[in-house]
């Protein structure tokens, strides 16, 4: 069983947003010990997703879709869900229920539409603003929103497939900035503890040594292999574009 992703927008295609899942899906797999097979990239047009959806569906994959589940009229994923799969929308009695209490009488007659998905469907907590997404086998559809989608994707894999994750042991790698100083990159490293809450990271500095006779600073990075690997070559990346020599 392999994993992908459909990620879902015009404005992704036109350049007015960039994308933030498939970085952040590679990194929530490998925290685990998988990995991302194949990710595709489609415009709002219900045609080319029904036709992606109905591969996804036939694949057997654990598919992940981003985006186009909400209630306006650039939203077609659950309708190109439904189509794909030769099923109805129906209204889910527990997505009713989330949306009713949530918006009261103005549930209707727009907000309700977010609870319609293709029979048979199950739902997909959503811890930020409790409007849930939906699941219909392995293919897994969340919103747009990355700070809605991530968590509802970190869900999915606990509560799916914990039986896949990986326990390889972890690993630690590090590299040395030249003539770095700490203070100058408590921004940088603040921003990398965010985004990879999974890995172990330090920080040893070292006004020279016998081995490097220059200031230094040592940064470790330990955890799961897969997820070190593009962490530290995140890291590394960062480092380099902002001068640094670096040693291995």
């Amino acid at each position: 069983m392999a994993f992908g992703a459909i990620i879902i927008g015009d404005e992704l295609l036109s350049g007015k947003r960039q994308d933030k899942h498939l970085q952040s899906l590679i990194r929530l797999l490998a925290a685990r010990g998988l990995r991302l097979a194949w990710a595709e990239y489609l415009g709002d047009e219900p045609g080319r997703i029904a036709d992606a959806l109905r591969r996804a569906f036939a694949s057997g994959d654990v598919v992940f879709s981003f985006g186009g589940i909400g209630a306006t009229p650039d939203d077609h994923t659950r309708q190109s869900a439904a189509a794909a799969l030769g099923r109805e929308l129906e209204i889910h009695p527990d997505a009713r229920t989330i949306l009713e209490q949530r918006f009261g009488v103005e549930a209707y007659p727009h907000r309700i539409h977010m609870g319609e998905f293709p029979t048979g469907s199950r739902l997909i907590p959503n811890p930020v603003n409790q409007i849930a997404g939906f699941s219909v086998g392995t293919v897994h559809f969340v919103p747009g929103f990355p700070s809605m989608a991530w968590p509802m994707v970190e869900w999915v894999l606990e509560h799916d497939y914990r039986d896949m994750f990986d326990s390889a042991p972890a690993v630690e790698k590090s590299v040395i900035a030249l003539n770095a100083r700490e203070g100058d990159l408590i921004g940088l490293m603040q921003d990398f503890v965010a985004r990879y809450p999974e890995l172990r990271f330090s920080s040893l500095p070292c006004f020279g040594s016998e081995r490097i006779p220059d200031m230094h600073i040592e940064f470790g990075v330990s955890g799961r292999l897969e997820l070190v690997d593009i962490a530290l070559a995140e890291f590394v990346h960062s480092l380099s574009a902002r001068g640094y020599s670096l040693h291995p």
